[in-house]
C-alpha cells in the first residue's frame, strides 16, 4: 500500500502548498507515529485554508487518511485557530465522525508563526524538534490543508492544476478564488476589481515572509497563497524591496544590541541555539575571523519568520535580512549546522512572549484589510503561463510542444531521472502557445 499511494501522490504532481514547495512523495515516504494537518493559516490576512477546512473538511481528511496509512502513523492531529470558528466546528464534527479512532482536533492560539513546523510541533506534542532538523526527527509529518486535499485528488488519479489564494489589500473586492496554476497575476488581480491605487507593488504570500513581485507579469504556482497589492512605501513593502547591502549597512550601524530580537525569537525560545542580536555585529568581519564564522553558522537555524525585523526591533532594522545573507554565506561555502546532540531547552518564559496575530497585524499597519473574504469561486482565464519549477529540487522535463492539444491534467513537465522534483501538468484545455525559458503557456480553445 505504501508504494502505491507514494507513487499516486509522486504522479500527481504534489507539492507543499504551504511554503518552499517541498514534494510531497518524499514525506510521504517516511515512517511516522503522528502526521499533523498544519491549519495554522498564521500569515496574517490569508484566508484559503480555513476555508477548505471549513468546506472541504471530508476531503481534507480523506488526504489525511492516506499519508497516515502510507507513512503508518497512529495518529492524525488537525490543527487550528480557535478564532476560526466555523472551521473549527467543520473540523471538530468531522473528527467526532471519524470511525477510525485515530483523528483529533487540536485548538491553537492566535499568535505568529503558529504554524511555522518546530514551533506547530511543540504546541501539539509538546516535543522540540533538534536544531537544524525537522519533524521527522520526533516521529511526526507536517503539511498544510491544501496539500492534504491534493493528496485526496492524486488517490483518484487527479494531479493538481489549481490553486485557492487569497486576494486582498488594495483591490476592488478581497476574496479566496480558486485558479489554474499559471494564471497570471494581472489576471487575477483584474478578476478582483483591479488595484484601487495607481502606484502599487504586490506581496506573493503573506506580509512577513512574502516576496514583493517586480511586476504583475507573473504566474501562480503550486506554492502561491496569497496575493497582496499594497503601496509602493507600506511598511509591508518597503523593506523587501530595498537594496540588501543597504539594509545591511543601516541595519548594522544602527543596532543598539538590546536584544528584543533575540528575546521574541520563536526558534530560539523553543532552545535552539540562534542570537539574532550577535549575528547584528558580526558581518564585517564574516569572510576572514575563525571564531565570527562559528557563530555566524547560529544564521542556519533561522526560519526567517520576520518577527525580529516586524515585531521585535525597536530600531525597525532588519536581523532577518542580516540573517539570511550570512545563512546564503554558509551555504555558499558548504558549511553546515553541526548539532552537539543536547536537548534544546524551552525559554521558561516563551508563552510570554508570544506575538499576538492582531497587535502583529496593528504594527504591520493591516488592519484595514484584515476583512477575512468570502469564497468568490473559481477564475478560469483565456491563458495560462506554467513554470516548470515551482518546488523545491530540479526543475521538471517539457514533455509537450509547441501546437500540441492539451487537455486539464495532461502531463507537461516530468521529473528527471533519478533527480528530486516534481510532475507538472495542464491546468485548462488547450494549445501548447510556447515553449521557452521554463514556461509552458497554453492558450484555450
Amino acid at each position: 500500500m505504501k508504494e502505491q499511494i507514494v507513487e499516486k501522490i509522486r504522479n500527481a504532481g504534489v507539492v507543499g502548498a504551504g511554503g518552499a514547495g517541498l514534494p510531497t512523495h518524499v514525506k510521504a515516504n517516511a515512517t511516522v507515529d503522528t502526521v499533523l494537518v498544519n491549519g495554522a493559516s498564521c500569515e496574517p490576512l490569508l484566508s484559503s485554508d480555513p476555508h477548505l477546512m471549513e468546506t472541504e473538511i471530508d476531503t481534507m481528511i480523506r488526504g489525511l487518511h492516506a499519508v497516515m496509512d502510507c507513512t503508518g502513523a497512529s495518529k492524525g492531529i488537525i490543527c487550528l485557530k480557535g478564532k476560526h470558528a466555523a472551521a473549527m466546528a467543520s473540523v471538530r464534527e468531522a473528527v467526532s465522525r471519524d470511525t477510525t479512532g485515530r483523528l483529533e482536533a487540536f485548538e491553537l492560539k492566535d499568535f505568529y508563526p503558529a504554524g511555522d513546523e518546530h514551533v506547530l510541533v511543540h504546541e501539539v506534542l509538546g516535543k522540540t524538534v533538534p536544531e537544524g532538523g525537522i519533524p521527522l526527527a520526533i516521529g511526526a509529518v507536517v503539511s498544510n490543508v491544501e496539500t492534504f486535499c491534493n493528496i485526496a485528488a492524486a488517490m483518484d488519479d487527479k494531479p493538481v492544476t489549481h490553486r485557492y489564494l487569497t486576494v486582498t489589500g488594495e483591490v476592488g473586492q478581497h476574496m479566496v478564488v480558486k485558479v489554474p496554476v499559471g494564471t497570471m497575476v494581472a489576471d487575477v488581480l483584474a478578476h478582483a476589481g483591479g488595484a484601487t491605487i495607481s502606484d502599487y507593488k504586490v506581496v506573493d504570500g503573506g506580509p512577513m515572509m512574502g516576496r514583493v513581485l517586480p511586476d504583475t507579469a507573473r504566474p501562480v504556482t503550486k506554492t502561491t497563497s496569497g496575493l497582496i497589492v499594497l503601496p509602493p512605501d507600506h511598511t509591508v513593502v518597503a523593506r523587501k524591496i530595498m537594496d540588501p547591502d543597504r539594509v545591511r549597512r543601516i541595519t548594522t550601524s544602527i543596532c543598539c544590541q538590546c536584544t528584543h530580537c533575540t528575546d521574541l525569537c520563536p526558534r530560539n525560545l523553543l532552545g535552539h541555539s540562534l542570537h539574532p542580536h550577535k549575528l547584528m555585529r558580526i558581518f564585517d568581519g564574516l569572510m576572514s575571523d575563525e571564531l565570527i564564522v562559528e557563530t555566524a553558522k547560529e544564521a542556519l537555524l533561522c526560519s526567517e519568520c520576520g518577527v525580529c525585523e516586524k515585531f521585535a526591533c525597536p530600531m525597525m532594522v532588519s536581523p532577518r535580512e542580516v540573517n539570511a545573507q550570512i545563512k546564503k554565506i554558509m551555504r555558499q561555502q558548504g558549511v553546515r549546522w553541526e548539532s552537539d546532540g543536547s536537548e534544546p531547552v524551552t525559554n521558561p518564559f516563551r508563552s510570554d512572549r508570544f506575538v499576538p496575530t492582531s497587535r502583529l497585524i496593528q504594527r504591520l499597519n493591516l488592519t484595514k484589510y484584515d476583512t477575512h473574504p468570502a469564497y468568490a469561486g473559481e477564475f478560469v482565464p483565456d491563458r495560462v503561463t506554467i513554470p516548470l519549477a515551482q518546488h523545491i529540487g530540479a526543475p521538471a522535463q517539457c514533455r509537450v510542444a509547441v501546437g500540441e492539444t492539451v487537455s486539464a491534467g495532461d502531463l507537461i513537465g516530468e521529473i528527471p531521472e533519478k533527480a528530486m522534483g516534481a510532475r507538472v501538468h495542464a491546468s485548462i484545455n488547450g494549445t501548447v502557445e510556447s515553449v521557452a525559458d521554463g514556461m509552458v503557456v497554453i492558450r484555450s480553445c
